[in-house]
């Protein structure tokens, strides 16, 4: 895919989920107004969409009138929850989120709190009524979630990673994390997508695998442009990783061995995709 195309591509599905998000999230004026207020501060922050797109990307990649857009506005919930509450002074006290005030900032900390509390209910709600009619598929989509939100993934990763490097420089923690934390987003997104899209169950197991693999990839990068990028470059604060003792890949193995995982991660993701039935040019 040549790069024209993937660039029109790729700003299409932002637009599409831009648009689903607001009609599928409550307004900034229902009442209560200020904790749905906060809700769209921080769901209307922007950012690169990833998640979202993945997931209406990958369910068109096997099937193009696949409607992935209740799954992917729940996965952005999740995620815009998650980054609420990790920006909150009792985690990783960050005042600068895609470029803007964090959320606690913005309003106050009980406010984000309860804002990050309200977007869970909502993004299963959002896959009950977007997929309740097919009730084998919401099932699929809800377990997918609920796994990749809860205590064994996505929580158990931040809880793990409170620790920082005076709770051990112990590569086997660093795995728990680095596939909590980040890739079991991703992960999700790329297997809610193929589950929408009606694929196989190997199928929707590869893009599961190469979810989590993209997603290693993409905290170990993250992780270095804490290094070398700039808070304007970046949309949040840089230097927070050393300045919070925080347990890195490139901390703990250095940034070449860190470049190198990142590249052979990609492969990894890329082989996966490549050896389904599914079009997967654009991913």
């Amino acid at each position: 895919m040549d790069g024209a195309r993937f660039e029109s591509l790729h700003v299409g599905l932002i637009g599409e989920v831009e648009t689903a998000l607001r009609a599928l999230t409550p307004p900034a004026d229902a009442r209560p107004a200020r904790l749905h207020a906060a809700m769209r501060h921080s769901l209307e922050a922007g950012g690169k969409r990833l998640r979202p797109v993945i997931a209406l990307a990958a369910a068109r990649a096997f099937d193009p009138a696949a409607d992935a857009r209740a799954a992917a506005v729940a996965l952005e919930c999740i995620h815009t929850y998650s980054l609420i509450h990790d920006d909150l002074p009792c985690m990783d006290d960050a005042d600068l989120r895609r470029g803007r005030p964090s959320c606690h900032k913005a309003f106050d900390e009980a406010t984000a709190l309860l804002a990050g509390d309200a977007l869970i209910p909502l993004a299963f709600e959002l896959l009950a009524r977007g997929y309740g009619d097919r009730p084998t598929l919401l099932r699929d989509l809800t377990l997918e979630l609920a796994v990749t939100a809860g205590p064994s993934l996505l929580v158990g990763g931040q809880t793990e990673d409170m620790g920082g490097l005076a709770a051990g420089a112990d590569p086997d923690r660093l795995e728990f994390i680095l596939r909590g934390k980040t890739a079991a987003m991703l992960s999700a997104s790329f297997a809610m997508g193929a589950l929408v899209g009606a694929a196989s169950t190997a199928e929707v197991e590869a893009f599961r695998r190469a979810g989590r693999s993209a997603g290693i990839a993409f905290q170990l990068v993250d992780d270095l442009l804490d290094l070398t990028s700039d808070s304007v470059q970046m949309g949040k604060p840089v230097g927070a990783d050393a300045q919070n003792n925080k347990l890195t890949y490139a901390g703990l193995f250095g940034v070449p061995a860190a470049q190198a995982r990142v590249a052979a991660l990609t492969n990894e993701a890329i082989a996966l995709l490549q050896g389904t039935r599914g079009d997967t040019a654009f991913l």
